[in-house]
């Protein structure tokens, strides 16, 4: 009787303890980068397990400031925390990449026959606000038998401190001393032209609206506002599409780095392939955690996202998986969630 009591108890915590992790609700705040993805990703775990996720894409500065009041539970970022960022913060904070992205540049020039070229001296001058119109020479130059307008430039970019901000203009301070010393890389930094959207869904909505102009947004708000984006040149000379494929030929280039640390850049990289803005997106977590229920959440959700259905999710929407050597890395990270 009484093993069978017992029994009847173990079973009935069990079911207890499946019912409060259906009711539980996890809240993240932070970069618009990868929200198209993170949307089909939370809605997905929620119909498999019951735990609800709710996430607001405000922008990776105000996800980091986020998790640092404590109002969330974890934060999404496409720039990495580094020295006083990272030691500021209340606890140890684990930076869980969750897959790449492609910073493109959309354009609207109406009447363009072929895709748009840049160099990175002329995209550079474009963002500094030294090359002001399409008829431009060194436009011109890249594009032979291209109908380019003359028509005044808009630089669009983000108003927001931004994790896609932040991947490129490092890219621009890699490849631009004029950048590096004028303007530098940062979440947010002084612009010396253009005018500012909110969020990636922000920059693309100007693009849309504002003939001439030209911005940064990740690829898949490009491909969902059905704007054209530039071929950009890369290190190895040739003029490269941001695609999934140059993504995850990028990501390849700089496994030793992100092997060693997953916070490594990999902009700019080698690789005749590779496309020379990207970067991998992060989740910030918390490694204590002062709540059972939301820590038991917590590692479910982020081992989920290691998963081949979530991976493969990812690139449907334009966005490249991990290799195996990073999934490795985090899933061994987030065993130490406690």
């Amino acid at each position: 009787m009484w093993s069978k009591l017992t029994a009847m108890m173990l079973v009935l915590a069990v079911m207890a303890t499946g019912l409060a992790m259906a009711a539980t609700t996890l809240n993240g705040a932070g970069a618009t980068f990868p929200q198209p993805l993170y949307n089909k990703w939370f809605y997905d775990f929620n119909k498999q397990t019951g735990i609800q996720v709710n996430y607001q894409g405000i922008g990776s500065g105000g996800g980091i400031k986020a998790l640092k009041a404590n109002t969330v539970h974890f934060a999404g970022s496409d720039a990495p925390l580094f020295g006083t960022e990272l030691t500021s913060m209340p606890g140890k904070v684990l930076q869980l990449p969750t897959c790449g992205g492609a910073v493109s540049l959309a354009y609207n020039l109406s009447g363009a026959n072929k895709q748009l070229r840049l160099s990175p001296s002329t995209l550079a001058g474009i963002f500094l606000g030294q090359i002001k119109n399409w008829s431009d020479p060194k436009v011109k130059a890249e594009n032979p038998g291209m109908n380019l307008p003359n028509r005044a430039i808009t630089v669009i970019h983000r108003s927001d401190g931004s994790g896609t901000t932040h991947l490129f203009t490092s890219y621009l301070a890699a490849v631009s001393p004029t950048w590096k010393t004028q303007v530098g890389a940062g979440k947010e930094v002084k612009w010396p032209c253009g005018e500012g959207g909110k969020g990636n869904p922000g920059v693309a909505g100007l693009i849309k609206n504002i003939p001439g102009s030209i911005g940064y947004v990740e690829l898949v708000y490009a491909a969902q506002n059905r704007l054209p984006v530039a071929l950009i040149k890369n290190r190895g000379g040739r003029y490269i599409n941001p695609s999934l494929a140059s993504t995850t030929a990028a990501i390849r280039g700089a496994l030793r780095l992100l092997k060693a640390d997953v916070r490594s850049s990999i902009v700019n990289p080698s690789g005749a392939d590779a496309y020379p803005i990207c970067g991998l997106t992060f989740i910030f977590v918390y490694q204590d955690q002062s709540d059972a229920t939301i820590q038991a959440a917590l590692v479910k959700l982020l081992n989920w996202c290691m998963s081949d259905y979530a991976q493969k999710t990812a690139e449907k929407y334009y966005y490249a998986s991990l290799p195996a050597e990073l999934i490795a890395i985090n899933k061994a990270l987030i065993a130490t969630i406690k």
